[in-house]
């Protein structure tokens, strides 16, 4: 077996984030985009932070352990995304783009 350079996955697998995509979209009816950070605005120190939006881009009302699940499973699906900054996870495309929205400015 040929050794692969560190960080790339033994087998890699294309699908990975398409599955992803189609899991969530089961997952969350209605459910167009996934916007993800480790800069929750309610807490003063890292912590994910999902927010859903629909087709019209209105915010949907998840449950916070939904929302933290999908935050998790895309995090996982990207790990070198440096999650610090906002990014949105297209389900139509399996896509995740850099946010143009910044976070929240925490204060005490």
């Amino acid at each position: 077996m040929l050794a692969m350079p560190i960080g790339t996955p033994a087998c890699p697998d294309a699908g990975r984030q398409r599955r992803l995509a189609a899991q969530l979209a089961d997952m969350i009816a209605g459910a167009a985009t996934i916007r993800v950070s480790l800069n929750d605005p309610k807490q003063t120190w890292p912590h994910l932070h999902a927010v859903v939006d629909d087709e019209a881009g209105k915010t949907m009302d998840v449950g916070r352990i939904t929302a933290r699940g999908a935050g998790r499973w895309i995090l996982r699906a990207w790990p070198e995304a440096g999650l610090t900054r906002p990014h949105t996870f297209h389900l139509a495309d399996a896509t995740l783009t850099r946010s143009g929205l910044t976070a929240a400015v925490r204060g005490r």
